[in-house]
């Protein structure tokens, strides 16, 4: 196996670790013990799994606890890799970008009575905020992951898009919780495209109105496309700031809900800058 990963393994090899993982989730298993009880009723059939027994619970707990995860991070890239073609069949319609993409984060709620000391303490004296965050960039025609990790849940989310490594022409989509100028600067000169929620207390300098309609009162769509200038530190320290120019779409759903949407792109229309955000599963 790649990586060494079955070094100190004799009888629960790599192999066996992937399909009780596997077993776990497809069975919606709770825990290590209903995971190899589950498997041990199964036990005649497993060596269609290329498995001759089901693990003991110790021994999968040890997998999990020594075995190096990357290998799992290679099995799963390397099966998106190999299937890609099939996945892209799924290709949302009315979306330009060949390569389009999302990112958001999930908080994993755990109790801090059963693990001490995990979450954070909040302002307000409320119950404390999960323990992990799972960060995660799906690929939306094909609606798999491309990239994943794994943080504490007081880690601030706009942290990780330095992490992503996404192809030139490709459009990205995600929250307000990811406003980062700099980041938006860099993309921009590296062909990347962004759709973004602008946040609530961002200043801006508006340049020029290039669209504007009144709506009727449940009427939903776009009701202004601005273009706007925002300042931004090109780094720590630094005496000058820089200035990055993007268009500002707002516009109203269904619900009478008010979206302030900003993209570096200047060829789409503000239609379908509001169509692509939704897409996205915002």
């Amino acid at each position: 196996m790649e990586g060494k990963s079955d070094r100190y393994y004799k009888s629960f090899s790599t192999w066996d670790e992937l399909i009780t993982l596997l077993f776990g989730v497809f069975t919606r298993c709770d825990s290590s013990r209903e995971v190899c009880d589950g498997m041990s009723a199964l036990c005649g059939k497993l060596n269609y799994l290329g498995m001759n027994s089901s693990p003991a619970k110790s021994t999968f707990n040890d997998g999990l606890n020594n075995r190096d995860e990357l290998v799992f991070e290679k099995i799963y890239f390397s099966l998106i890799d190999y299937f890609s073609p099939l996945l892209s069949d799924s290709r949302k319609e009315d979306v330009c970008f060949d390569k389009f993409y999302a990112f958001d984060s999930t908080t994993i709620g755990l109790f801090s009575e059963v693990m001490k000391g995990v979450g954070r303490n909040r302002k307000d004296d409320g119950r404390k905020k999960g323990g992990l965050k799972v960060h995660m960039l799906p690929d939306i025609h094909a609606d798999a992951a491309k990239f994943v990790k794994i943080s504490e849940a007081k880690s601030h989310d706009k942290n990780f898009l330095k992490h992503l490594v996404l192809p030139k022409g490709s459009m990205i989509v995600f929250d307000k919780d990811y406003n980062h100028y700099f980041q938006f600067a860099e993309w921009t000169a590296e062909s990347i495209n962004f759709i973004c929620r602008l946040k609530d207390n961002a200043i801006s300098e508006l340049q020029e109105v290039l669209f504007e309609q009144t709506l009727s009162e449940k009427e939903p769509g776009v009701m202004k496309e601005e273009h706007i200038h925002l300042k931004y530190a090109p780094k720590k320290g630094a005496k000058k700031d820089k200035t990055l120019c993007l268009s500002k779409v707002t516009y109203r759903d269904e619900k009478g809900r008010i979206y302030r949407f900003i993209t570096n792109n200047w060829e789409i229309s503000n239609e379908e800058v509001s169509l692509m955000y939704l897409i996205a599963g915002r």
